[in-house]
């Protein structure tokens, strides 16, 4: 298994669940649940518990829900190096969902993530600890400079960098280092505001996007198709696959973090471009079916049965090197 150090986003998710239909301009009856979240520790979670070696460098604040994310860490088997700011809050996302699990409105509270200069995400001891890696995992939540700098040293050393989009308003701080990423693991509101464009059809994506200079990414809409293009040699190629239907929805909270989970740890595995997105496209469905943002549960065997038991995606565009088995 790889050695992966995650930085960016690892915040406090509250979540408030209607009991009924949401019905705007109105008080809605429901409930609250508080757990921990973002971005880059939702796929950090995932790849711990798929076995990898994972270090999570994240901002957070002095505060008591800072302990519970080191908490969430811990649990997942994540080695903990907060970048902590005593006199200052730990950020939060905050969501309105529908009793099926489709989001209605969310509120982020980041404000401490603009506040880390790069000097401090590169120190030595950092530097370190990116040459003892096999992989860079980030998304989109640390200022441009800190981003660009990160994305420099990696490509330097020549450390592979999977990135996490976030939303559309972060993703463009990777503008000037797209050639940089390996995959970027995005939905299609994101990859329009890279692009500036909006795709009529999945299989325009990875045009749009090599257009702009990035190297390999995901783009995900739902349960609409998925598209992924990765460089080469080993898992290079183009693919549009249409997920299988899921039967129980319960949170989307995290599926797309959990997408590209699946597909990043297929992409260490040296797997193809094919088995690495069916693989994401599994343990999204794993994640989607609780609720919660990560399956505490998760392992490589119960990604293995769900990978096996569900129903082959079909492939609706395939381009590579070597023809379709």
């Amino acid at each position: 298994m790889a050695r992966i150090l995650a930085i960016g986003g690892a915040h406090i998710d509250r979540k408030g669940w209607l009991a009924g239909p949401h019905r705007p301009g109105a008080s809605n009856p429901g409930h609250w649940e508080t757990e921990a979240g973002g971005g880059a520790f939702n796929a950090a979670r995932n790849l711990a518990r798929l076995g990898h070696e994972v270090t999570l460098v994240a901002p957070r604040g002095g505060d008591a829900a800072a302990g519970l994310v080191a908490r969430a860490a811990t649990e997942a088997g994540i080695e903990d190096c907060p970048l902590t700011f005593l006199d200052r809050a730990t950020p939060s996302y905050t969501a309105i969902l529908e009793p099926d699990g489709n989001l209605v409105t969310a509120l982020a509270d980041m404000a401490l993530y603009d506040l880390v200069p790069a000097r401090r995400l590169l120190s030595s001891r950092l530097r370190k600890r990116l040459t003892e890696a096999d992989l860079l995992l980030a998304d989109s939540n640390l200022p441009e400079s800190a981003l660009s700098a990160l994305a420099e040293a990696a490509s330097h050393i020549g450390l592979p960098l999977a990135v996490i989009a976030v939303s559309p308003a972060k993703v463009v701080r990777w503008t000037q280092s797209l050639a940089r990423i390996t995959c970027l693991a995005m939905n299609i509101a994101e990859a329009a505001a890279l692009t500036g464009e909006q795709a009529q059809t999945a299989d325009q994506w990875p045009a749009l996007l090599s257009g702009k200079g990035l190297k390999g990414g995901l783009v995900s809409a739902g349960a609409a198709p998925v598209a992924a293009f990765a460089p080469g040699p080993q898992a290079a190629g183009e693919i549009i696959l249409q997920p299988p239907a899921l039967d129980h929805l319960q949170d989307v909270t995290g599926a797309g973090d959990a997408l590209a989970s699946g597909y990043i740890d297929g992409l260490l595995a040296g797997g193809s471009i094919r088995d690495n997105l069916a693989r994401g496209i599994a343990l999204a469905r794993l994640t989607a079916s609780v609720r919660g943002p990560v399956r505490p549960d998760l392992s490589q065997d119960l990604l293995a049965g769900t990978l096996e038991a569900m129903p082959k995606p079909a492939h609706i565009q395939f381009r590579s090197q070597e023809p379709l088995a």
